[in-house]
């Protein structure tokens, strides 16, 4: 029998995805209203570690999903439930959805090198120090992990309204997605 729906792992790795980004975006807006750091405040490091934790880990799990993907590929969609346009457009929508959650995470990463605080992944491991603090640098990399964040959140925008879309026609693609 020919698989109908995507790999388990592939599905887990979506929704893994999906709620880790949405943590971000949501974290972020909080994270950007907590006062300045200073020897009173030291909370603030707790959230930027944990958000840079996760944006690090997104990127392992999302070279994870597309090595699940190319290698267990799901069958063919019906023929009939997807125009060749909204088969193109869905590819198109992917692609620039890896293309962004890479670029959003490089580039966090590289502005987060410019500063003064150091990198420790998931609090066991610190990463080497890759760049000396620079304000103008890390200025740079975090207006390109800005713009990308929010392309980003259009694209996702995109992604959520095609599902809900293909959820209402019944088609049979959304449950692709969903069945294991």
């Amino acid at each position: 029998m020919q698989r109908q729906g995507y790999n388990r792992t592939a599905v887990i790795l979506h929704w893994i995805l999906a709620v880790s980004i949405f943590f971000l975006f949501v974290s972020s807006w909080w994270m950007l209203g907590l006062p300045l750091p200073s020897k009173e405040l030291t909370f603030r490091e707790f959230p930027f570690q944990l958000h840079k934790n996760i944006g690090i880990t997104l990127v392992l799990l999302l070279a994870l999903l597309l090595y699940v993907r190319f290698k267990h590929r799901p069958a063919p969609e019906n023929s009939s439930s997807m125009k060749p346009w909204m088969h193109k457009l869905a590819l198109f929508d992917h692609v620039i959805l890896y293309v962004l959650i890479i670029a959003v995470c490089v580039s966090g990463y590289l502005s987060s090198s410019y500063t003064r605080w150091d990198t420790t992944v998931w609090w066991l491991v610190d990463l080497p120090r890759i760049a000396a603090p620079d304000e103008d640098m890390n200025m740079f990399y975090s207006n390109i992990h800005l713009w990308t964040a929010w392309a980003l959140l259009a694209v996702v925008a995109v992604h959520v309204t095609g599902a809900v879309y293909h959820a209402f026609r019944n088609d049979g693609i959304v449950r692709r997605m969903l069945r294991w």
